[in-house]
C-alpha cells in the first residue's frame, strides 16, 4: 500500500528556533530514553580531551567548530547529545573548565525524517537548533542557515556527513561534501568581514556492541525471516549449537542459514522483477543449490541497476553518476511530484484538479518504494559477516534484511525486534583544521572543488581510522 495518498504543499524550510528550556527538558529525558526505548545502557568515550580542547578553543572565539559524526544507526544523533550534554561537561570539568550554557550543537538532519514524525517532533526539532536540509538537490537556503549559524553561533554545527544510515558499526560509506562545503563557506565568510577565526572538522566515530551475545534471539530472528520468505528449515542443530560453550559450530551453522535464506529472498525478487517488470533474470542454478558470494554480488548489482531504472524510466530520467547519485535523483524527482508548488494555494484548484494532483502523488510514491528496496538489497551481498563473524556484525546484517522483509510486507519500521542491551563506543578524532587548505581552496573555482574533494577524503579516511576491530 502507498505511504502517500494525497498531494502536499512544496515543503517549507523549518528554519531553526533554538530554545535552551527544551534542550535542558531533552537533556533531562535522553538518559531514560536511551536506556528504556533504545536498550542502551553504557556509552564510553575514546580521546574526550582532544573534544574539551576544540570546544574550549571555540567557546574562547579562537575557532568555529563542526562536529562530523559517523552514522551507522538512527540512534546516533541522540548519542551525540548524551556526549555533548552529559559526558563533555563533566570531562571539561575535570580539567576545571566551565563551559557556558548551551553546551550543545546545531545539528543537520535531513527534511523527509520529519514527515511521518507529527508536529510535536518538528516543533522540538526546530527548537533544539536543527537544520532541515533537502537531499538530493542543492539545498541553498539550508546551507547558507548551517554557514552563518557556523560563523555567528555560540554552538557548533553537528554534520553526519555518510548522509544516510548504513547499518554497519564498522564500515564507513563514502562521506557526502557537505560538512566541507559548509566549512569553506564560514571561511569565506569570515574572511569577508575580516575575522581571523580558523574553522575546525573534529571527526567522531561511534560503534555499537551488545552487552551479552544473543546468539538465541538471532537464531530466532533468522527462523522469523526464514517463515516469513517461505523456507522450511530444521532448527536442531542451530538450537544445540547454542547452548554450546564453543561457539564456533554455532556461528557455521547459523552462517549457512543466513546464507541460504539471502540467496532465497534474492531469488524471490529477481522472480518478481522478472514477472512484472520484464527484468531479464541472468541463467542461474536450482535454488537448492548454493552460488558463491561472488554470483550473489554480481547477481545483486545487475538487479539493482535494473531496479533504479524502474523509477528512473517512470520519472523519465537518464541514469547519471553512481547508484548514490541515481538514488538522489529519483527521490528528488518523486518528491517534485508529492510536494507541489501550485498546492501552496489549493483554494485555487478544481475539485478534480485536486483528485488528478493526488493521484500522480500517490503513483509517485509507489515508484520511490523501489528505492526503499534498492536499499534494503544492500546487505544480501555484503561480505561484512564472513569477513569477520562477530555477533555485532550478524545481527547488523539479519536487521537489515529483516528491514528488506518488512518493507516488502508493509510492516512499521518501529518494530524492528530488540536483540538485546547495547553500550556505545564513541571515538573522538583529531581536528582537521580548514586552515591548512584555504590558500588552495581560494586560487580558483577548480582549486576549490579538489580541496573540498581532499578534505572529504580526509575525513573519510579519519572515520575509517577511529573503527575498533577488536
Amino acid at each position: 500500500m502507498p505511504q502517500i495518498t494525497k498531494a502536499q504543499p512544496r515543503l517549507a524550510f523549518l528554519a531553526p528556533k533554538f530554545n535552551l528550556w527544551v534542550l535542558r527538558l531533552v537533556a533531562w529525558m535522553l538518559p531514560y530514553w536511551l536506556k528504556y526505548k533504545l536498550h542502551i545502557l553504557k556509552i564510553d568515550v575514546t580521546d574526550i580531551d582532544r573534544l574539551v580542547e576544540v570546544y574550549k578553543q571555540a567557546q574562547m572565539g579562537r575557532l568555529r567548530l563542526t562536529i562530523a559524526f559517523r552514522h551507522p544507526t538512527p540512534d546516533d544523533a541522540l548519542c551525540l547529545g548524551y556526549l555533548l550534554t552529559k559526558i563533555l561537561p563533566v570531562a571539561a570539568r575535570k580539567h576545571r573548565i566551565v563551559f557556558r550554557s548551551p553546551i550543545f550543537a546545531h545539528f543537520v538532519y535531513d527534511r523527509s525524517k520529519l514527515l511521518g514524525a507529527g508536529k510535536i517532533v518538528s516543533w522540538m526539532y526546530r527548537r533544539m537548533g536543527g537544520i532541515p536540509i533537502q537531499q538530493g538537490r542543492t539545498d541553498r537556503l539550508a546551507l547558507k542557515t548551517a554557514r552563518e549559524l557556523l560563523v555567528n553561533s555560540n554552538m557548533p554545527i553537528a554534520i553526519a556527513p555518510e548522509g544516510a544510515s548504513n547499518g554497519q558499526s564498522e564500515f564507513v560509506s563514502p562521506l557526502e561534501s557537505i560538512a566541507a562545503q559548509i566549512g569553506f563557506g564560514g571561511m569565506e565568510d569570515l574572511d569577508r568581514v575580516r575575522r581571523d577565526e580558523d574553522v575546525a572538522i573534529v571527526p567522531i566515530g561511534i560503534q555499537y556492541y551488545y552487552l551479552h551475545e544473543p546468539w538465541d534471539r538471532l537464531e530466532r530472528l533468522i527462523y522469523e525471516l526464514e517463515t516469513d520468505c517461505g523456507l522450511i528449515v530444521d532448527r536442531h542443530d542451530s538450537l544445540v549449537a547454542i547452548g554450546q560453550s564453543d561457539g564456533r559450530p554455532m556461528r557455521k551453522l547459523l552462517y549457512d542459514r543466513f546464507y541460504h535464506l539471502s540467496q532465497h529472498l534474492l531469488y524471490q525478487v529477481e522472480n518478481f522483477y522478472a514477472q512484472f517488470y520484464q527484468y531479464q533474470i541472468p541463467e542461474r542454478p536450482p535454488v537448492e543449490q548454493t552460488i558463491s558470494r561472488t554470483e550473489i554480488s554480481q547477481r545483486l548489482q545487475q538487479l539493482l541497476d535494473f531496479a533504479l531504472q524502474v523509477s528512473e524510466s517512470y520519472f523519465n530520467l537518464q541514469p547519471q553518476g553512481t547508484k548514490t547519485d541515481r538514488y538522489r535523483q529519483i527521490e528528488r524527482a518523486g518528491w517534485d511530484w508529492i510536494y507541489r508548488e501550485e498546492l501552496t494555494a489549493p483554494e485555487n484548484l478544481s475539485p478534480v484538479s485536486r483528485k488528478l494532483a493526488d493521484r500522480i502523488a500517490t503513483e509517485a510514491d509507489l515508484r520511490l518504494w523501489h528505492l526503499r528496496i534498492v536499499k534494503s538489497l544492500v546487505a544480501i551481498a555484503s561480505p561484512y559477516v564472513k569477513d569477520r563473524p562477530t555477533i555485532d556484525r550478524f545481527a547488523e546484517i539479519a536487521l537489515l534484511l529483516w528491514d528488506l522483509v518488512a518493507r516488502i510486507q508493509d510492516k512499521k519500521p518501529d518494530g524492528r525486534p530488540v536483540l538485546g542491551d547495547r553500550r556505545v563506543l564513541m571515538t573522538v578524532g583529531n581536528a582537521i583544521p580548514l586552515s591548512d587548505y584555504w590558500d588552495r581552496y581560494k586560487s580558483g573555482r577548480r582549486q576549490a572543488k579538489q580541496a573540498t574533494i581532499d578534505l572529504t577524503q580526509e575525513l573519510q579516511t579519519a572515520m575509517e581510522g577511529s573503527i575498533d576491530r577488536g
